[in-house]
């Protein structure tokens, strides 16, 4: 599964920001940096917890955005590991991928998760900003990997559901980037939902959803918009 994955995030990335992406610049010249794509997305992660001590205080974790988020931060920990094998020539996608399986929380977040507590939000929080500080500080790929397994299993994310979720978010990227999602052009609300959810619903209704299929579904859906 990490192998699948990290193979199809290579590719993601050489279509949507060009060959020779790892060196920082897409193909329009625009600067990429991994690092701060993965502690806005913490940012965002943090935000689905009803962490605001003036609004909002009894309303639960929104745990289905909470698993959105922390896929998302995914494609963000393998681009940047991919990045930092390419440019210190350190191997292959089969040598990042036994590095990741030698982090300390790896073979924990191989196991079955358990349901996440709505009383643990605030331990929750302190880990996402735990994973924030250590991208900030410009620690290691394998660190930040780690940190993102710790967090995971505290949200009650585990291997199998985020493989799931990340080859379902992996063909709605592409799906976004046909149509229109560079150019400003792409609707990411569907009728009063997010496609992120409309992704996630197609899912849970029918596991078996083959990449072609799911993508079909994602396009019969958009062209229905109103």
């Amino acid at each position: 599964m990490l192998i699948e994955m990290f193979t199809l995030q290579q590719k993601l990335n050489d279509e949507t920001n060009g060959i020779d992406w790892e060196k920082g610049y897409n193909k329009h010249d625009r600067i990429i940096n991994w690092r701060r794509c993965i502690y806005m997305e913490c940012a965002e992660l943090i935000d689905s917890f009803n962490w605001k001590h003036w609004k909002d205080i009894n309303i639960a974790p929104d745990w289905d955005n909470i698993t959105i988020e922390l896929v998302d931060i995914w494609h963000f920990i393998m681009s940047l590991g991919l990045e930092f094998y390419k440019n210190n020539h350190l191997g292959s996608i089969d040598d990042i991928v036994d590095y990741v399986i030698d982090t300390k929380y790896f073979d924990e977040f191989c196991t079955d998760s358990i349901q996440p507590d709505s009383d643990d939000a605030l331990s929750i929080i302190n880990s996402i900003e735990h994973m924030m500080k250590d991208t900030l500080m410009q620690e290691n790929f394998y660190k930040i990997t780690d940190d993102f397994f710790a967090t995971s299993i505290e949200c009650g994310l585990d291997l199998d559901t985020l493989y799931k979720y990340y080859l379902g978010k992996n063909i709605l990227n592409g799906f976004r980037q046909d149509h229109g999602y560079k150019e400003g052009t792409y609707k990411k609300m569907w009728n009063g939902q997010e496609d992120n959810d409309v992704m996630m619903k197609l899912l849970e209704q029918d596991p078996s959803l083959t990449a072609h299929t799911l993508y079909e579904k994602l396009k019969e859906s958009y062209a229905a918009l109103s």
